[in-house]
């Protein structure tokens, strides 16, 4: 069975003292308006940039983790910490760019954006294409303080680089099993989920917490054209003094292809594939372990449910790019996960084929001297099955029918 990590005694004790008051603490408050005026008064900003989604963002946010999160009280500073950080982060971006207006003339040209689900690889092809020094790949410590913006000449000695580590040894302490799913570190590349928090809608919250309304708001009603267009001034700041073709990821543009691709109309997409039922127990085991920094109530049965349909969503949008036309099928690339097991180099050359990268022998060195130096099992192993998210595999494999059969996605033994 299933079962979310225990935190440190500490920790556990913390919680039990403060629980009674944390909501009436204000250094512990979600109200927007308070969190808008907290992140002004560490910046000493008040230009949170264009209205855009993000206001609507952060009011369902605030009111999910309210009403439906159960926040223990290091929950609640786990979710301050996450939406200051994201407003901190609007406050100075914004004044960049009134600071440096030729920011707007930055062209973003024929990003390479992996789309696959996750726990199908990308992380570790993710890992791989940022061995090759043609390509720039956002790494952790530049998304989370990107201001001033990275310059070349520092961009691997940064001081921002220790605070960064620092900061996610932290997380390490507290729940030291998520690295075997997801390995961290500030010089490792980050998703696109983290640049999009900075527009208050992003698929991580949802991941960390449970926050029903908030995923609702995100995936049935919000206008993601001015996302997309806050993700494309993300990538015009980072490339301003340290450019390079861009080579993003995220399993959350699969929920958004129309605003991706209307960003992006030149954009090459990767889409990596792997059975949906070893996705979605890997992805239970992901969210159960992470709610528990933030949370008591943690039932994994009801992320499994939660994740089954949000996933068939994704998939059912993936499918119906392709068959409504919404994407060039020039302009898209499909790995499969098993291919990629079986010959990572293979498949890492027909995505250099595809998006026209060169393909070089010191390249390739550096990126089998990372594939050996970090197995998959660097971290122990992450072992999940599919009988503990208590979902019905025939049942499971019906909603995912479709997917399946049209990208040829193989069966996988589950557990």
């Amino acid at each position: 069975m299933l079962e979310a990590p225990r935190l440190p005694l500490l920790v556990r004790t913390g919680n039990a003292l403060a629980r009674p008051f944390a909501r009436a603490l204000p250094q512990l408050s979600l109200a927007p308006e308070r969190l808008l005026r907290e992140a002004s008064q560490r910046t000493g900003l008040d230009d949170f940039g264009d209205e855009g989604a993000w206001r609507a963002g952060l009011a369902r946010f605030c009111a999910a983790l309210e009403e439906e999160a159960a926040l223990t009280p290091l929950g609640r500073t786990v979710a301050r910490g996450t939406i200051l950080g994201a407003l901190e982060n609007r406050l100075r971006m914004t004044d960049w760019r009134r600071r440096h207006p030729e920011l707007d003339a930055e062209r973003i040209e024929r990003p390479v954006i992996v789309i696959g689900m996750g726990r199908t690889g990308t992380t570790i092809l993710h890992d791989l294409l940022a061995r090759d020094p043609n390509l720039r790949v956002p790494l952790t410590w530049e998304v989370e303080s990107p201001c001033p913006p990275p310059e070349r000449a520092s961009y691997e000695s940064d001081p921002r680089i220790a605070a960064s580590d620092a900061r996610l040894a932290r997380t390490d302490a507290l729940i030291p099993s998520f690295k075997s799913m997801h390995p961290m570190g500030a010089l490792l590349p980050q998703e696109c989920v983290s640049m999009l928090s900075t527009e208050l809608a992003s698929v991580a919250f949802e991941l960390q917490f449970r926050v029903p309304s908030y995923t609702r708001w995100l995936h049935e009603e919000a206008d993601l054209a001015p996302v997309y267009a806050g993700h494309r001034r993300w990538l015009q700041l980072l490339q301003w003094r340290c450019p390079g073709r861009w080579v993003l990821k995220s399993p959350c543009h699969l929920w958004h292809l129309r605003a991706l691709l209307a960003a992006y109309p030149d954009a090459l997409l990767v889409q990596t594939h792997r059975d949906p039922l070893k996705v979605l127990s890997s992805l239970t085991s992901l969210a159960t372990t992470l709610r528990k920094m933030a949370s008591d109530a943690i039932d994994p049965n009801a992320i499994a449910r939660e994740w089954s349909h949000l996933n068939a969503i994704a998939y059912e949008h993936s499918v119906r790019a392709r068959t409504d036309g919404w994407i060039d099928p020039r302009r898209v690339l499909d790995l499969h996960f098993t291919d990629f097991v079986a010959d990572p180099f293979a498949t890492l050359r027909r995505l250099y084929d595809f998006a026209g990268f060169a393909w070089t022998e010191s390249g390739e060195r550096d990126m089998r001297a990372w594939w050996e130096a970090h197995p998959a099992d660097e971290h122990g192993r992450h072992t999940h099955r599919f009988s503990d998210t208590g979902l019905d595999e025939r049942s499971e494999r019906e909603k995912v029918r479709r997917y399946v059969e049209h990208f040829g996605v193989k069966e996988e033994r589950v557990a």
